[in-house]
C-alpha cells in the first residue's frame, strides 16, 4: 500500500508539473524532456547532393549520345536544344525531332518546283530574277530593262530564229567538210583538236545502228528464220481471235417455201396448248440421229416447239422437224471445234452459237447466213441474248477467262465487262423482269448482277457449295434450280435476299462431273434433270419425290427439253449422238 502511495504522489507531482505555473517567482522552472525519434540517424549530406543533381538533370537537355536514360525525361526535356560538341548538327539550336533535313528545318514553299528552277537560272543567267514575295524583281536592274524580263525559258522569237540559221549553217559546213568542196588542210582533218576533225566526226546516239552492210543469211539462219515465221503464223490463227473455217449450209428440207409462200421455219397455225396440265412421258415415239460425235445441248423453237436446234460435237449445229416429217431440216457449219451451247432470239428467226474454236456466231435459222461473229479470244462457255423484245441486239457471253462479256450485235461492239468471278462462267439466267441476271462460275459461287452494271449486288457463295454448270429458272418466275456437282438439285428464290430454299432438294441422280441440264415442266410442277448414267429423272416440285427415271441413253444423258405446247412430251440428248423425243 505505501508503494502504491508513493507513485500516486509521484503522479500528481508531474501533473502539476505540466500545468502553467502559478506557483510564486521562488519556485523552479519547469523540466522539458527532450523528444526522441524510433529512426536511425542518417547522414543527409549526400541525400542534398543527389537531388541538387537530378534537379540540375531535369533541366538538362538529353545528350543522344548516351544509351541509357536513368529517369523520366519530360517533354521540354526531349524537344529542348542541344549546345556544344555533343552533336554535329547542332550548331543552329533547332531540337532533333524538329529536323527534316540535315542542315536544319526544311519548310514546304508555295512555289511550283518548274517555276523556282526557272527564277534560279535566270537569276544565274542575267542576274536578276522576279520576286515571289510581290510584283516586283530583284538583282541588277539594268539586264531586266536590256532583255525585257525574259526568262531562261522564254526564248524570244528574233532569238530562236537565230538559233535555227546557226544551227543550219553548221549543218552546211558539215556538208562543205565531207563533200569536199571546202579546201580544208589535211593536218586539220586528221588533228582530233581542231573544230574540221569535230565536224566530220561528229555522229548522232543512232549513227551506229546504220553501220555495217547487210550481208547474205546462212543456211541455219535462213531455217531458224522460217520456223520463227510459222511458229508466230500458228500463234496468230490460235491467240487473240477465234479460229477462222468458211461458213457453210445446207439444207435438207423438200423446199424452202411452200406453196404458199411461207417459210420453212414458219409455225403451224393450229398449234397451241393441248392441255393445261403435263404429264410425265413414258415411251419414247422417235430419234432423231445425224450428229456423227455427242450431243452438247438442245433447245425447242421458242412458243411454238415445232422445230429443235441441236449442238455437236462434231463441230455441226442441226434443226430438226417435230411435228411432221421428224428429219433434219438444215446443218450450219461455220465451226472448226466442238460447239458448246446454243440459244435462240425471241422469235427464233436467229440464234447463236458458242464453240471451242473461240468464236460466238450470230446465224439466220431460216437462210443459215452467218450474220455476225464475235470472239475475245478466250473459248465462251454460255450465250444469252437480253430476253426483252428491245433489247434482243445485246448479247451476253460467259467466257473461260471468267468474264462475262456484253456485244452490240448491231455494231459489233464490246459494250460492257462483268469481271468478278474467280473462275470460268458457266451460266447466265435473267431475272426480276430481265433487269437482273444470275451467273454460276466454276469458283462455286453465285453472283447477282444488274444489267448494264459491272458490280455484284449479290454475292453467294458457303463453303459447302459446289460448282453449278446448269441452272434453271421456274415458270413463275420466283425460284431458280441450280444443278449442283455434289449430286443435287438446290432452289433458289428470286427475290431481294436470293436465299436458298432449304426445304427443297431434288437428289437421287448422279451428276458428278458433267453439266446436265435441269429443266421444269411449262405448268412447273415436275423438275427434271439428265444423269451420269443416261437416266432422265422427274421429280414432284412440292414434295420433291422422285417421280420417275427413263434410261433415255448409253452414256451421259447431258440436255433435256420439255416441249412448250405439247405438255406430256420431252425430249433429251446425250453423248450418244443421239436425241429422243419421248410421250
Amino acid at each position: 500500500m505505501d508503494l502504491l502511495q508513493t507513485y500516486a504522489d509521484k503522479s500528481d507531482g508531474e501533473d502539476q508539473s505540466h500545468q502553467p505555473s502559478t506557483s510564486s517567482p521562488d519556485s523552479s522552472p519547469p523540466r522539458l524532456i527532450p523528444s526522441k525519434s524510433a529512426a536511425p540517424k542518417v547522414d543527409d549530406t549526400m541525400l542534398a547532393l543527389t537531388v541538387a543533381k537530378a534537379h540540375q538533370s531535369h533541366s538538362k537537355p538529353i545528350d543522344p549520345s548516351q544509351h541509357v536514360v536513368a529517369f523520366n525525361p519530360t517533354y521540354d526535356q526531349l524537344w529542348a536544344p542541344i549546345y556544344g560538341p555533343a552533336h554535329p548538327y547542332a550548331k543552329d539550336g533547332i531540337a532533333q525531332g524538329m529536323r527534316n533535313h540535315k542542315l536544319g528545318f526544311v519548310e514546304d514553299a508555295a512555289i511550283e518546283s518548274f517555276v523556282f528552277d526557272e527564277q534560279y537560272n535566270t537569276f544565274h543567267k542575267y542576274g536578276y530574277a522576279a520576286d515571289p514575295s510581290g510584283n516586283n524583281y530583284i538583282g541588277d536592274l539594268d539586264a531586266l530593262q536590256e532583255n525585257d524580263a525574259i526568262s531562261v525559258y522564254n526564248i524570244p522569237q528574233h532569238e530562236q530564229k537565230k538559233r535555227k540559221i546557226e544551227k543550219m549553217k553548221d549543218v552546211e559546213m558539215e556538208d562543205e567538210v565531207v563533200g569536199g568542196e571546202h579546201e580544208v588542210d589535211p593536218t586539220e582533218i586528221d588533228n582530233p583538236a581542231s573544230d574540221v576533225w569535230l565536224m566530220k566526226n561528229k555522229k548522232s546516239p543512232w549513227a551506229g545502228k546504220r553501220e555495217g552492210v547487210q550481208t547474205e543469211l546462212t543456211e541455219e539462219q535462213k531455217k531458224y528464220a522460217e520456223e520463227y515465221a510459222k511458229k508466230k503464223e500458228e500463234k496468230g490463227h490460235s491467240g487473240e481471235k477465234g479460229e477462222h473455217l468458211v461458213d457453210k449450209t445446207t439444207f435438207h428440207g423438200k423446199e424452202e417455201r411452200d406453196y404458199q409462200g411461207r417459210s420453212w421455219i414458219a409455225p403451224p397455225k393450229d398449234a397451241k396448248a393441248t392441255n393445261d396440265h403435263c404429264y410425265i412421258p413414258k415411251r419414247l415415239i422417235h430419234t432423231w440421229s445425224g450428229h456423227t460425235k455427242g450431243v452438247s445441248a438442245i433447245r425447242f423453237f421458242p412458243k411454238y416447239g415445232h422445230l429443235i436446234l441441236s449442238a455437236g460435237m462434231d463441230t455441226k449445229v442441226k434443226i430438226w422437224d417435230v411435228f411432221n416429217s421428224g428429219k433434219c431440216m438444215r446443218t450450219y457449219m461455220g465451226h472448226s471445234k466442238a460447239v458448246r451451247d446454243i440459244s435462240f432470239c425471241n422469235d427464233g428467226s436467229k440464234f447463236l452459237t458458242a464453240g471451242y474454236d473461240k468464236n460466238i456466231k450470230y446465224w439466220d435459222t431460216e437462210t443459215g447466213q452467218v450474220i455476225s461473229t464475235f470472239s475475245t479470244g478466250k473459248i465462251p462457255y454460255v450465250v444469252k441474248l437480253n430476253p426483252d423484245e428491245d433489247k434482243q441486239n445485246i448479247l451476253l457471253a460467259g467466257m473461260s477467262d471468267k468474264k462475262i462479256v456484253q456485244w452490240d450485235i448491231n455494231t459489233g461492239q464490246t459494250t460492257q465487262e462483268y469481271d468478278q468471278h474467280l473462275g470460268a462462267v458457266n451460266t447466265i439466267t435473267f431475272v426480276d423482269n430481265n433487269r437482273r441476271f444470275v451467273t454460276s462460275s466454276d469458283d462455286k459461287s453465285l453472283r447477282v448482277w444488274e444489267f448494264g452494271i459491272p458490280v455484284v449486288i449479290k454475292y453467294i457463295s458457303e463453303p459447302h457449295m459446289h460448282s453449278m454448270p446448269a441452272i434453271s429458272l421456274h415458270p413463275n418466275t420466283n425460284w431458280l434450280a441450280a444443278q449442283s456437282l455434289d449430286n443435287q438439285i438446290l432452289i433458289y428464290s428470286t427475290r431481294e435476299r436470293f436465299q436458298l430454299n432449304k426445304k427443297k432438294r431434288f437428289a437421287g441422280h448422279i451428276v458428278a462431273g458433267y453439266a446436265c441440264q435441269v429443266n421444269f415442266s411449262p405448268d412447273g410442277r415436275f423438275v427434271m434433270s439428265g444423269d451420269g448414267e443416261g437416266k432422265c429423272w422427274f421429280w414432284d416440285w412440292k414434295s420433291c419425290k422422285v417421280f420417275r427415271t427413263l434410261k433415255c441413253h448409253e452414256g451421259v444423258c447431258i440436255g433435256c427439253e420439255w416441249h412448250p405446247l405439247e405438255q406430256s412430251k420431252v425430249a433429251t440428248c446425250g453423248w450418244d449422238g443421239l436425241i429422243k423425243y419421248w410421250d
